[in-house]
C-alpha cells in the first residue's frame, strides 16, 4: 500500500508539475503529515524531489526527470483496456491513435499482464448504444472535436428541435463534447456567453473561424452536463398522473415504459382487494402519457388527472370501434 501510494506521488508530480502538500492530501485521500514522510522517503530514495517556498510553493520534480515506471496493479491494467471505447473513438477520428496508444501500452507490460489484456478483450465487450437505434450522422464529429481542442470559434447551420422551422445559422464557441448513451452533444457557448448543449446530429454545416474561444471563468465540462442532465430530466417530466394496476402490469413497466416513471410505478402501494396497487407516475405531458398509457391496455387505469382519464377512454373507444368493423 505504502509502496503504491509513494508512485502515486511521483506520478502527480511529474504529471501535474507543482502540487502542495495539501493538493497531494486531497488527491489521495491521506492526511498532509503523510505527504510530508511520503516525500521524505522519495528524496532519501534519490528522486529529485525539492520544495518551492512561499504563497505559491509545493513540491516539484527537477526539469527533465521523467519515470519510465507506471507500477500497473492487475485490476489497473484491466481496467485501462476495459475503458476502451473504439466507436467513440473513431467517430471522433482517434481510432487509429486509440490503437497505437493500446498496443504502446501492451509493449510496456510485463506478460503477465499482457496476457490478462489478451483475455479482458476476448470476453468482455462495451457496445455503449441502446437497442434498436440507428447510428447517428457524426459526419462533423471530428471537425467539432477540432474546433473545441484547437479553441476555434464555429459558425454552424443549425436544426433545432421543432423540425418546422428551417435550420438557423449561429456563431458559437466549443467548450467540450460529451457522448450519451451512444448520442453526441456539443457545448458550446452563444452570443451571451452562457453554456448550451446542441445535438451533433442536427448540426447540417460548419465553417472553422479564425476567432479564438472565450472559455467561460470557471467553466467545467463534466459538472455543466451533470447540472445541464438533472434539468433536461426535470424539465421533460412536468406533470403526474395518478394511476392503478393490475399485478401483471409490473414485470412488463421495464419493457414498455422509460425508467423514470417504471421506477415511480413500480414503487406503488399495497395492492388492494382485487391485487391494483396504486401509483404516482411522472409524465411529460397528457398527449405522451396516453400512448404510455395504452401500452398496457387493460393492466392499468387512469384515476387522475379528468382529462388524461377522458382522452385515454376516447382513444380506447376510437380502437374498439375500428377493429368492430
Amino acid at each position: 500500500m505504502r509502496a503504491s501510494r509513494l508512485l502515486s506521488v511521483l506520478l502527480l508530480l511529474q504529471n501535474r508539475g507543482r502540487m502542495t502538500a495539501q493538493e497531494l492530501a486531497e488527491e489521495l485521500e491521506v492526511s498532509v503529515r503523510t505527504v510530508y514522510r511520503d516525500i521524505e522517503s522519495l528524496i532519501a530514495a534519490g528522486i529529485p524531489v525539492y520544495a518551492e517556498h512561499g504563497p505559491s510553493g509545493g513540491y516539484r520534480l527537477v526539469s527533465g526527470y521523467r519515470t519510465r515506471l507506471t507500477g500497473l496493479t492487475e485490476q489497473e491494467a484491466d481496467t485501462l483496456f476495459l475503458a476502451g471505447a473504439p466507436g467513440p473513438a473513431a467517430q471522433l477520428g482517434l481510432g487509429a491513435d486509440l490503437a497505437a496508444a493500446q498496443l504502446k501500452l501492451e509493449a510496456s507490460l510485463s506478460p503477465d499482464l499482457r496476457n490478462r489484456a489478451a483475455r479482458i478483450r476476448e470476453r468482455f465487450l462495451l457496445d455503449a448504444p441502446s437497442w434498436f437505434r440507428r447510428a447517428e450522422d457524426t459526419t462533423h464529429l471530428a471537425e467539432i472535436a477540432g474546433a473545441v481542442w484547437n479553441q476555434s470559434r464555429v459558425r454552424v447551420l443549425y436544426q433545432g428541435w421543432n423540425y418546422r422551422i428551417p435550420p438557423a445559422e449561429r456563431e458559437i464557441d466549443p467548450l467540450g463534447v460529451v457522448c450519451k448513451a451512444g448520442t453526441w452533444y456539443l457545448i458550446a457557448a452563444a452570443g451571451d456567453g452562457r453554456p448550451r448543449t446542441y445535438r451533433v446530429n442536427r448540426i447540417h454545416e460548419i465553417a472553422i473561424l479564425s476567432e479564438r474561444v472565450q472559455r467561460p471563468p470557471g467553466f467545467e465540462l463534466a459538472e455543466f452536463w451533470a447540472g445541464w442532465a438533472r434539468e433536461f430530466e426535470a424539465k421533460v417530466y412536468r406533470a403526474e398522473m395518478t394511476v392503478r394496476l393490475r399485478p401483471q402490469a409490473f414485470p412488463l413497466l421495464v419493457h414498455v415504459w422509460m425508467p423514470v416513471a417504471a421506477d415511480a410505478a413500480l414503487a406503488a402501494g399495497e395492492p388492494d382487494e382485487q391485487g391494483w396497487r396504486r401509483a404516482v407516475v411522472p409524465i411529460e405531458s397528457e398527449h405522451h402519457a396516453v400512448r404510455e398509457v395504452l401500452k398496457l391496455g387493460p393492466l392499468i387505469e387512469v384515476l387522475e388527472p379528468g382529462s388524461l382519464r377522458a382522452r385515454v377512454a376516447r382513444e380506447a373507444a376510437e380502437t374498439v370501434a375500428l377493429y368492430a368493423r
